[in-house]
């Protein structure tokens, strides 16, 4: 053990000695670490951001077909639902002993490619995204007339709406029909998420229907025109809804729920898990995931290679530091232990350097992303995958620092204790 630790006493002198030369190897390894940990990182919490999208909530109820179409739908608002839900079974559903809370969800207009969201108070009380995050505005307040909208962060940055703004809805997704007639005024304006959340605007229920009464089939009742501010003397109670976001008081009565919903007999249903939904979905893209490991993982096997090419090299310089050791009584075995230390140290030090540089990143970066793109990447304890890829590069060091240290054992076998010109 003395020896050990004499040995590695030297390496980490005869590395300091060599500092000017070695310090654009650490440089390249800690690059490397930091590229591929932050991959890692990226990847692992943008998986988090995707699947709790929606968070907190334990089913989400549509007509019955396809969950996976229900979810991409009434969460990311792709694609078209096959059928709407009856209010009144959403009132039935809600009113359960069992159910906490209920979010109605309803789409189908929008406004400049953004969809429409018409929902209740509760969206902005219940509804939580990456893991318990609530939905906060960053000016104004939530809808109270049946003409005010609440834009998402992404609507009003690339919008230029501000406060008290005056907008009108499009018919559909596609904006070719507008109802000029009743125009809505910007009451809110969200906080950024990096969900869904920021890409929407947010109505009532009662709005919803307000804009539809003259309305039939997807175009205007010919001769027929409610002005807007005659549309409080209608009945403005919505007669079916996209889906209903469901929270239960306890988590253990899910499948019960789920079960009760999927058997309905007033009403084809389907209640769907979004965890089990949106894990599912994400692994249908584990390809980007994989091309980005790909891409780092070359970047890593660039620097080691130039850590072994920089020992090979420095190793005809170092032919009589490793003579005089010989004739000091070290072994050729010594000699492969002490640059094997060397290459050890040499990772070591390029994973610390690339683990702070990687936090100081992370600390700047963060904050910015989350309010700037709602993207949140922060600060947390190594994951057992991140201490994975830690030992896999330091082993990987390790191993390619023997390249140059088999070499030294062969020069030292030919040199002995002179070194031969």
């Amino acid at each position: 053990m003395s020896r050990f630790c004499y040995l590695l006493n030297l390496a980490g002198k005869s590395a300091w000695n060599r500092r000017s030369t070695l310090v654009l190897v650490v440089f390249s390894i800690a690059l490397s670490t930091t590229l591929l940990i932050g991959i890692e990182r990226v990847r692992s919490q943008l998986r988090d951001s995707f699947v709790q999208a929606v968070s907190g909530t334990d089913l989400v109820v549509g007509a019955r077909g396809s969950g996976l179409q229900l979810m991409l739908y009434a969460i990311f608002h792709l694609g078209g639902a096959a059928n709407n839900m009856g209010w009144d079974s959403a009132q039935r559903i809600a009113a359960r002993n069992d159910v906490a809370w209920a979010i109605p969800i309803s789409l189908g207009d929008s406004h400049k490619g953004f969809p429409v969201v018409a929902t209740t108070q509760n969206f902005f009380t219940h509804y939580r995204y990456q893991r318990d995050k609530e939905v906060h505005f960053f000016q104004g307040m939530p809808f109270a007339g049946i003409f005010d909208v609440v834009l998402g962060a992404e609507v009003a940055k690339k919008s230029g709406y501000f406060l008290g703004e005056k907008l009108t809805l499009s018919h559909g997704t596609g904006g070719h029909s507008e109802h000029a007639d009743k125009p809505f005024a910007v009451t809110g304006i969200l906080a950024p998420t990096g969900t869904p959340v920021d890409t929407s605007l947010y109505i009532s229920l009662e709005a919803m229907e307000a804009i539809h009464l003259d309305w039939q089939g997807g175009a205007p009742l010919p001769g027929f025109h409610i002005q807007a501010e005659q549309v409080g003397k209608f009945n403005l109670a919505p007669k079916s809804i996209t889906a209903l976001l469901v929270g239960l008081k306890s988590r253990v009565r899910v499948f019960a729920v789920q079960r009760d919903i999927n058997n309905d007999t007033q009403e084809a249903l389907m209640g769907v898990m979004p965890g089990v939904v949106l894990d599912q979905l994400w692994d249908m893209l584990h390809t980007g995931e994989n091309a980005l490991l790909i891409i780092s993982w070359m970047v890593t096997v660039t620097g080691l290679a130039g850590l072994a090419s920089v020992i090979l090299a420095g190793l005809g310089e170092r032919r009589r530091e490793l003579a005089i050791l010989r004739s000091a009584g070290a072994s050729p075995w010594d000699i492969v232990i002490l640059l094997a230390l060397e290459g050890l140290l040499l990772m070591l030090t390029g994973v610390l350097c690339g683990m702070a540089l990687l936090c100081v990143l992370i600390a700047v970066l963060g904050p910015i992303l989350a309010e700037s793109y709602g993207i949140g990447l922060y600060l947390s304890p190594l994951e057992s995958g991140e201490w994975a890829l830690l030992g896999a590069i330091v082993t990987a060091g390790f191993l390619t620092s023997l390249i140059p240290a088999l070499r030294a054992y062969r020069i030292s076998l030919m040199d002995g204790l002179s070194v031969s010109r």
